[in-house]
């Protein structure tokens, strides 16, 4: 029987002990690893082909993290998880206006991050081609495929979404007409690990409004706030 193939997973770290031990330990756990000390080394793995993750550490000597998420952004929809050794909110909310995935801040304990890995991998993983139907959905003029992880207009242009606003906008799909408090969200998309005063929830959803309009404009208006309670997305959802 054929093994299944290695996850890979490119990390973009200047600290060359972290770099190395980080490097060991995810290769233990089964993991691809490539190593890069900055953003000239990661340009360079990447021409050599796409990781299905990418650890990025926040604060790099030729090039700054977020400037590196932006740019990987620009190109491409690759899973991007932050190392941080800031507390600041700030720092953490821009990195996901960004389009980053997760994070983590140092110091922190490697079952941590190898949770937080495997759980970015299987909320961005594709259904193999034997797998069970798609789930597909529609609202307004999107069409939502849960599966695929893909959204589209009805005309066929794709609507980009990173994979941690692809998995809020799946949480409102399973769950149209109901007010979705912020710690279910948080829960459903990020896991307990979050903290509980976490409002990083909040710039997800604004930027998912905004993607959503950009699609169409009377998409964004069906997922509205609810003074107290969280947010209602009042679609009329149907199997497309």
């Amino acid at each position: 029987m054929s093994r299944m193939p290695r996850k890979s997973i490119l990390l973009v770290e200047d600290d060359p002990e972290i770099r190395a031990l980080l490097g060991d330990f995810l290769g233990r756990e089964g993991f691809a690893m490539e190593l890069a000390e900055g953003g000239e080394e990661m340009d360079r793995a990447l021409k050599r082909g796409l990781p299905d993750l990418v650890i990025l550490d926040l604060m790099l000597p030729d090039e700054d993290g977020l400037s590196i998420c932006r740019r990987l952004r620009a190109r491409s929809t690759v899973p991007i998880l932050f190392l941080t050794a800031k507390s600041d909110d700030t720092d953490r909310i821009v990195g996901l206006e960004l389009g980053a995935d997760d994070y983590i801040a140092k110091p922190f304990n490697p079952r941590e991050l190898l949770a937080r890995i495997r759980a970015v991998l299987r909320r961005t993983g594709r259904p193999s081609a034997d797998s069970e139907p798609r789930r597909r959905f529609t609202f307004a003029s999107l069409i939502v495929d849960l599966d695929a992880r893909l959204v589209e207009t009805v005309a066929g242009a794709k609507v980009p979404l990173t994979s941690a606003e692809f998995d809020l906008l799946a949480c409102f799909i399973e769950r149209p007409r109901r007010v979705l408090s912020r710690d279910q969200l948080i829960d459903w998309t990020r896991g307990r690990s979050a903290e509980p005063w976490d409002r990083t929830i909040d710039v997800a959803v604004s930027r998912l409004r905004r993607k959503l309009e950009a699609a169409d404009a009377g998409a964004a208006e069906l997922l509205t706030t609810v003074r107290n309670g969280g947010y209602l997305f009042a679609a009329d959802v149907r199997e497309a």
